[in-house]
């Protein structure tokens, strides 16, 4: 199955314009690309097109087209400020995330220093900016931040680059997923701003004609982050992108039930007349008027008032506005009493439908980890004046050692670990009683289940210490076992009392 291409040139996901400045980079030149025609080395052509066809299967590109990128962004703004629903599938996974901080941390006073400078830093200021940046990767699939460095001081700053900005990315041609290259589009002036993507390698792990188009990305140096991504993209989706158009269906059918709850308040008074000629209907028509609140109507039994309201069955409407609602949350994996659709949820299948949700933020967590340790590992290679370098052994052991510390996202329900935990400590202590398990696998045991209590057991370094401690207490043994699970001496006989006297 086959594809009519389109009749003006395409260079890419980003457009004509953007290509043609890395085919410059590369070498290709515009008219080297347009005097270029593939043909097949042998064989008959079948028809007089066939050069303008082209497999689907043969397309490797999956980014959106340029306006469809910025229209999905335009959107994914636009329904997070005007939908509520929208609003919250963007702001609860920021809070679960953000609402206690994070920090970093590294095993080295030094580095440890140029990090808390960085974040406090007025400019920089993380503590506020921090759940901006996470929101508007949600909302925009991307963020782009240049850099900018003190020779001097050797001091980072951050600034930001709207995505809405962003031209193209422009992709390592030795490895399609690695983004090396951000180009802005023109300003009003026609200049476009080319940043280069910081990558915490140095710069001879590219290769050669890789190390030379990130040489022509002479504006500055920028952090680019994606999500919602595939390898083969140069671009990240919006978390609101597959929801869009239902978002925009349920507020238009809220509003629908809006103008419906109208009507259901509406009423008419109906009267009756019996007997009555119409020339007598049409001079009581021109008399009656609705009878206020609180007043008296006197009347015959020729007249029968009433006042009739519409049915136009609310309780379906309410099942619509579920299935649409649910429609939503589903595909963002959030469980419908987090909306307050809590009809049919107990404690029980309420825990149940909200670990789906938590494995979810846990996977978006990683990211976020991995975008902060990426900017951290910047500041402190930026501190030691290690850019674009080597790192000593001594270095990357010290850097290998940052990581960022989260909150616990939830309070989690411990007394079934604390029960699970009592009852396995008790197993594996008549375990080793009966010699049946070693002390490092009863350790392992107990450890297994401490680590849902959120405590991390170092299994070895434990017993080492456990060692020591007994040891430093005299003794040599632990219910029965020795202390490094070694069959006990054997007994020296005693002397013959002959030689002993």
């Amino acid at each position: 199955m086959a594809l009519k291409k389109s009749p003006e040139k395409s260079y890419g996901a980003s457009g004509g314009a953007s290509r043609a400045w890395v085919a410059d980079l590369i070498g290709e030149t515009p008219e080297t690309a347009a005097n270029t025609e593939f043909r097949e080395a042998a064989g008959a052509t079948v028809d007089a097109d066939e050069d303008q066809w082209r497999r689907l299967t043969g397309d490797g590109r999956r980014d959106l087209a340029p306006l469809t990128q910025d229209r999905m962004q335009r959107l994914a703004h636009f329904q997070w400020e005007t939908n509520l629903l929208a609003n919250r599938l963007i702001e609860l996974p920021v809070a679960y995330l953000l609402s206690q901080g994070v920090k970093w941390r590294v095993d080295n006073d030094t580095a440890q220093a140029a990090l808390d400078a960085h974040w406090s830093d007025g400019l920089n200021a993380w503590d506020i900016k921090l759940p901006k940046r996470v929101r508007e990767l949600a909302l925009f699939g991307e963020a782009c931040y240049p850099v900018f460095r003190d020779e001097n001081s050797k001091f980072v700053r951050l600034g930001y680059l709207d995505p809405a900005l962003i031209e193209t990315v422009v992709m390592d041609p030795e490895n399609r997923e690695q983004p090396i290259g951000v180009v802005t589009k023109k300003d009003r002036k026609g200049m476009a701003r080319r940043y280069r993507v910081i990558v915490n390698v140095p710069e001879k792990a590219f290769a050669t004609n890789t190390q030379r188009i990130r040489e022509k990305f002479d504006t500055g140096d920028c952090f680019f982050h994606r999500v919602n991504d595939l390898s083969s993209t140069t671009r990240g989706r919006s978390d609101l992108l597959a929801q869009i158009d239902w978002l925009d269906a349920y507020d238009q059918y809220l509003f629908g039930e809006l103008d419906r709850a109208g009507s259901l308040r509406a009423f008419i008074w109906d009267l009756k007349i019996t007997g009555a000629s119409p020339q007598e209907i049409a001079d009581r028509a021109k008399k009656i008027a609705p009878p206020k609140p609180g007043s008296v109507r006197v009347h015959n039994e020729n007249e029968e008032w009433n006042a009739p309201t519409p049915d136009l069955k609310a309780v379906d409407s309410a099942a619509g506005a579920r299935l649409f609602r649910n429609h939503v949350l589903g595909g963002a994996t959030i469980p419908e009493h987090w909306y307050g659709g809590a009809e049919d949820v107990n404690k029980s299948t309420g825990s149940s439908m909200t670990e789906p949700t938590e494995k979810m933020l846990e996977m978006r967590q990683r990211t976020i980890g991995h975008m902060l340790a990426d900017i951290g590992r910047y500041v402190v290679r930026s501190e030691w004046d290690a850019l674009g370098d080597e790192l000593s052994p001594e270095q990357a052991k010290i850097l290998a050692t940052l990581q960022v510390e989260w909150p616990e996202m939830t309070a989690k329900d411990t007394t079934k670990y604390a029960a699970a935990l009592a009852q396995a400590t008790a197993a594996v202590a008549m375990a080793l009683g009966e010699q049946l398990v070693s002390r490092e696998t009863a350790l392992r045991v107990i450890a297994s289940i401490a680590g849902r209590l959120g405590v991390e057991i170092d299994v070895e370094e434990e017993l080492k210490k456990a060692e020591k401690e007994l040891a430093d207490h005299g003794g040599t043994e632990l219910e029965g076992v020795p202390l490094n699970d070694q069959p006990p001496p054997p007994a020296i006989p005693p002397a013959p009392a002959a030689e002993a006297a």
